[in-house]
């Protein structure tokens, strides 16, 4: 047994991932051990503190992201990215499912080198478990601004909204029923 002193267990680092709808990936991340928060928002564009409504029209450049605030002690960052090339499809192109835009891209926005090494290795081992290309972009995070109050929390609050019932339940049910 491993003892893992008051500062190990407190310690927290930061995962950001753009993996389609933001209301899905969040949903899906605030379900593993060792997550403290998930936050929706946006990141890689070009206009400062941008609204979902501007994000929407594709020309502010951000992607629907999440960004995790994880304890490395009991969920590692590798272990994150697994999860994350298993919750989406990262083989299409600014696309998931219905939701179609530059917004809905499969990115991966790294906080440091460690990060980026790492994302950079696991995209290459997974890619034998695609057909098709993996399409994931692999970038420095510059910016983050959190999605609206209305936008966080989505699926817990609004469990029974169609596109809950619909899209994130059953993705849920999909990653969460064979574990």
């Amino acid at each position: 047994m491993i003892y893992l002193g008051k500062d190990e267990m407190s310690k927290s680092e930061k995962a950001t991932f753009g993996a389609g709808c933001f209301w899905c990936t969040e949903a899906i991340f605030e379900r593993l051990d060792g997550i403290k928060s998930v936050v929706s928002g946006y990141s890689g564009g070009t206009v400062p503190n941008p609204s979902y409504e501007e994000v929407c029209t594709g020309k502010t450049g951000h992607a629907e992201v999440v960004q995790i605030t994880y304890n490395p002690a009991k969920i590692s960052y590798e272990r994150l990215l697994h999860i994350f090339w298993e919750c989406h499809d990262p083989t299409t192109l600014n696309r998931q499912g219905a939701d179609i835009g530059t917004q809905y891209r499969s990115v991966i926005f790294y906080h440091d080198e460690s990060q980026k090494y790492l994302a950079e290795k696991i995209k290459d081992d997974v890619q034998k478990n695609f057909h098709d290309p993996i399409m994931t972009e692999i970038l420095s995070l510059t910016n983050f601004y959190p999605a609206e109050n209305y936008h966080q929390d989505y699926y817990k609050v609004n469990p029974e909204a169609p596109y809950c019932r619909l899209v994130i339940t059953p993705k849920l049910k999909k990653l969460f029923e064979n574990k």
